[in-house]
This record gives C-alpha cells, structure tokens and sequence, in this order.
C-alpha cells in the first residue's frame, strides 16, 4: 500500500511539472516574440514618423511596458494564488495571456489607424504583463510543492525550462519568417508567430487542467490557513526578503534580453549582421541553455553550500559577459556564435535553481505573493530596462563598453544579493522537519 501511495505521488509530481513546464512554455513563447519583434520591425509598423535609434528605443520602451505591469500581475495573481490555489490561478494566466498575444497579431499598423495604433498596441502589451506576471509564480510553485522531499529545485526546474524553449520557439518563428522579402515581413509575416499562439494556448490549457492541486496549498485550504491578505502579510514581515530577492533574480533576467532583444537590435543596425544571421545565433544560444540549464538545479542539489554553489555559478559571468559584447563587435559571425553560446552557459545554470531556492525562503501561505513580487518587480526594475539601457547607454556615448560596464553591475547585484538571501531561513527545512516531528509528538502522547 505504501510503495502504491509513493507511485502515485510520484507520478502526479511527474505531471506537475510536466504541466508547468508545457504551460510556461506557451506563456514564454507570447512574451519572447514581443521582444524579437520589437527589436526588428515594431519601430516600421507602429512608430514609422520615428528614424532610426529614437525608433528603436521607443519599441523598447513598449516592450517594457508589459515588465510594468508584470507586478501588477504578481499581486493580483499572487493574492488569488495563495487564497484559492495555485491551479485556479494558472488557467486564468494562460487564458490572459493567450488572447492579448492573439490580439497584436490583428492590430492595425500605424498607417490604417494612425495614433491609436502604438496605443492600443501599448494597452494590450498590459495586459500580457499582468498575464506573465501571475503565471511564473504559480508555475514554480505547482512545480516544487509537488516535489518529493528533497527535490523541489529540481522540481521548480520544470517551470523554468520553459522559459529557454520559449525562447527557442519564438526565434525559430522569427528565423522563419525573416526569409520573406523586407515589404512582407514588415506588412503581415510578423504576425504569424502571434497568431499561433492561439493554438498553442488551446493545449497548454488541456495540460495544465488535468494538473492537481500543490500538496502545500490544498493543506492550507484544508486547514482554513491561507493569508487573509497575502500582500499586506508579506511587505510587513517579510520585506528583506522581496529588496534581496529582487536583486537576486537580475542577471537570470536581463541576460536573456541583453542577447535576444539589445544585442539583436545592434548587431543587426550598427555591426553589419542580417537578421537571419544573428537570430541563428541566438538560436543556438538558445538551444545551448536548453541543454545545459537543467544541470544548475542538479549542481546546487548536490553540492553541500548552495552558496558555494552560486559562486561557481555566477563568478564565471563577470568574464564572459564582456567577452561576448566585445567578439559580437568584431562583426565576426564565428565569434559571435562563440561569444554568444559561451555567454550562455553561467546565467542559465544560475536560473534554473533561481525558483526552487528563492521559493525555499518565504513561508507557504504567502508564498505565491512573495516569489512574484521578486521575480516581477526585478523584470519591472532591472530585467525589461535592459534593452532601453543598453541602447541609452550606446546613444550616450558612442560604445558598447559602458553596456559591458552596466553587464558586470547587473551580475555583482545577483552575486551579492542571493548570498545575502540564502543567509536567510529555509522554510521548506522547516516544514520538513515538522512534519517529520508530528508522528514522534504522537507516538509519545500514545
């Protein structure tokens, strides 16, 4: 009867995160093709009276639009999520963001409607932030509160993969599509990819409904537990917590956008490389982090320090991220991909135990809340400012080095801040040792 139970835990643990990484896929895949396409055609299509870097750099400012309102998203969400459940509030993510990215694949450009084009284009990127900015929380959480004892950053792992093949997809979409001529391209092809995702939606949604509860959450409903008010609860006793876990997130963040969204848009207006050149290279990239990021959970699993696991992780970044700005400005195609695909590796192995080891720090019934508050306001705060940064910092002075110097900062802030966060209390530790103290208390009554 036991070897059964653990069966079948096991097995719903397996569809858990199965379930939240097909769904943060899908989600993933909406948000990324808003930023490919920022960096390639939104200054045509909805900013046409704008030339040039101003053109680009307003796309860009749209494009963090959607990380403003993500904690909005994280709050709404995160309330809901720890008061009604994890589940309830990742069907509802899905739908959101489904529609909205539906919708800008029919938006009216600049020349059909004129102005009311870049602001309904702004007011349903929104939407999509509000949509991202619940889902991730949920994700990590039905992922590693499913987990067996022991194993919840490999577990919260699931929901982050879905960010790299998510990626991967939107790049492929746009590789595809770059091959039609400039006029069809800018006219109907780059709305193929948000069209789609209409259909991908409808199977995340089959997915994600057959998923279960979190064990964690169905004991707190069980037990008439959950947080009156989740947000109020956490800024008042946790609020150390959300400053160093914002800035624990950063580089797990920005470095993505630093490479598909900034790096795209220079390399492809400033260095000499086509569209399709450096979206190959990004996609390799991106196939490289699918293939490498899983073993950052395993590494800080079996290491004795997580701490010591971070250093090995994040150290390596403060070189190699200079590197890949500086090969990407030989103009070399080689080196790029080298650049580029080598600049990958510190930040992915960092981001997939990210989840399960900034979950481990706030207590279950505000978890939700607290994890996405980081998560959202470091995307609001550092992440989705990258692109807008970097190409400030570049029209400012003429050079990539003050990027490269922006970099580095974004990577000491992570380093310093995770230390710092991991210092803290580990709550599963907690809970595990409770439960395991319940049966003894019991046994001794008896």
């Amino acid at each position: 009867m036991a070897a059964a139970t653990a069966r079948d835990a096991n097995a719903t643990a397996k569809r858990a995160g199965i379930g939240a990484f097909i769904g943060s896929t899908i989600e993933w895949f909406d948000f990324y093709i808003y930023g490919t396409a920022s960096a390639l055609v939104f200054d045509k299509v909805f900013f046409p009276e704008l030339d040039g870097a101003l053109g680009t750099l307003v796309a860009f400012a749209t494009f963090w639009v959607g990380f403003l309102a993500r904690p909005i998203g994280g709050i709404i969400f995160g309330h809901i999520g720890d008061r009604l459940g994890r589940k309830k509030t990742l069907v509802i993510t899905l739908l959101l963001m489904g529609v909205s990215t539906t919708l800008i694949g029919v938006l009216p450009s600049y020349a059909s409607i004129g102005m009311a084009a870049p602001i309904l284009l702004v007011l349903i990127r929104m939407i999509q932030g509000i949509g991202l900015g619940g889902e991730w929380g949920g994700s990590v959480l039905i992922a590693s509160e499913h987990a067996p004892k022991g194993k919840s950053i490999l577990y919260g792992a699931f929901a982050q993969q879905g960010s790299p093949v998510g990626n991967t997809l939107s790049t492929v979409s746009f590789l595809a599509i770059s091959q039609l001529p400039d006029q069809a391209f800018v006219s109907w092809g780059w709305r193929i990819p948000f069209l789609a995702s209409a259909l991908l939606v409808g199977v995340g949604l089959f997915i994600r409904l057959k998923v279960t509860e979190s064990p964690a959450m169905a004991g707190l409903i069980k037990a008439k537990k959950v947080a009156k008010l989740p947000l109020t609860e956490v800024l008042r006793n946790h609020p150390m917590l959300i400053v160093l876990g914002i800035g624990a997130c950063t580089i797990g963040l920005s470095a993505t956008y630093f490479k598909s969204t900034f790096a795209l848009s220079w390399a492809t207006s400033d260095v000499g490389f086509t569209r399709s050149s450096f979206l190959t290279i990004i996609l390799v990239a991106n196939i490289t982090q699918i293939l490498v990021q899983p073993w950052g959970a395993v590494l800080v699993t079996r290491m004795d320090s997580w701490r010591k696991a971070v250093c090995v992780m994040l150290l390596p970044e403060l070189v190699l991220m200079p590197l890949m700005f500086l090969l990407i400005g030989t103009g070399s195609y080689s080196a790029a991909m080298l650049g580029v695909v080598v600049a990958t590796v510190p930040h992915c192995l960092y981001y997939a135990a990210l989840a399960g080891m900034l979950a481990s720090r706030f207590p279950a019934h505000v978890r939700y809340t607290g994890i996405s508050l980081c998560y959202q306001l470091c995307g609001t705060l550092l992440g989705g400012t990258t692109p807008i940064a970097g190409q400030f910092l570049l029209n400012l002075t003429g050079s990539i080095a003050a990027v490269i110097v922006f970099a580095v900062f974004q990577v000491l802030l992570t380093l310093g801040c995770m230390l710092a966060l991991l210092k803290r209390p580990n709550y599963d530790e907690r809970a595990g040792e409770q439960a395991e103290a319940r049966p003894m208390i019991s046994q001794h009554r008896l």
